[in-house]
């Protein structure tokens, strides 16, 4: 991980490469002004698709450019200004941090391209740029379209399991953060995640949190495909890994 002080705080990132990024890298109008937008994703917040092609970068890649908000009760206090209390602790830094970890141990997850902080007093705001999954669905909109096979939800299980045994928390395990492309795969969104000892207590926590994730899902879209049937077909591939 290479490091770039700014005038408002610093960029990470870990290509040669991207030695010439700016802050404006992590902004919409940079990329609406370059044409370079392809689309977005909305949730709470708006997530943007970008194409670094106008930059002669990453000819057959495209990105995924994220702005950190609050959730919760504090938004109502901080849209999206966090505490300063070390760079290491701040969430760009450690979700690409342990991204980058991630990838280079061949786990399931994106590849982390660059993050930044930008400070004002004691707080400070946070972006990350990340490698876009091609031809990828989250497993909402995939089961929306179509029920999936006993021996995928049975890869899944084992995808999951496989982070756990390393001792990956992820803190918001849902159904749209589960990406599926070409029968893989992909865990996202790993803002708060972390490294921890391997335990039953928490790794069961993450569990309970997805299953209630698709119940979620599945209440407000009744022709989702996910039935107790398929969960534990999930558990089973857990249970064997």
């Amino acid at each position: 991980m290479q490091i770039k002080p700014t005038d408002a705080g610093c960029i990470v990132f870990n290509q040669p490469s991207l030695k010439a990024i700016t802050p404006d890298w992590f902004t919409f109008d940079y990329w609406q002004e370059l044409g370079a937008i392809t689309g977005s994703s909305t949730g709470r917040y708006t997530t943007w698709f970008v194409n670094p092609h106008p930059l002669s970068l990453a000819p057959e890649d495209e990105w995924v450019l994220r702005h950190y908000y609050r959730g919760g009760m504090m938004e109502k206090f901080s849209r999206d200004a966090y505490l300063y209390t070390g760079l290491k602790r701040c969430r760009a830094i450690a979700e690409f941090t342990l991204l980058e970890q991630l990838f280079e141990e061949g786990f399931a997850v994106p590849e982390p391209v660059a993050a930044q902080i930008q400070r004002s007093g004691p707080y400070y705001r946070g972006d990350i740029i990340i490698k876009r999954i091609p031809d990828a669905r989250d497993l909402v909109a995939r089961l929306k379209r179509s029920p999936m096979s006993a021996e995928l939800w049975q890869a899944l299980g084992a995808c999951i399991a496989k982070f756990h045994h390393r001792g990956v928390y992820h803190a918001d395990l849902n159904a749209k953060n589960i990406l599926l492309a070409d029968d893989s795969f992909t865990l996202i969104d790993f803002d708060r995640g972390a490294l921890k000892k391997p335990d039953s207590k928490w790794q069961q926590a993450n569990l309970d949190r997805l299953l209630r994730s698709f119940n979620k899902e599945k209440g407000k879209a009744p022709e989702l495909h996910f039935t107790q049937e398929n969960w534990q077909q999930l558990l089973a591939g857990y249970a064997q890994t």
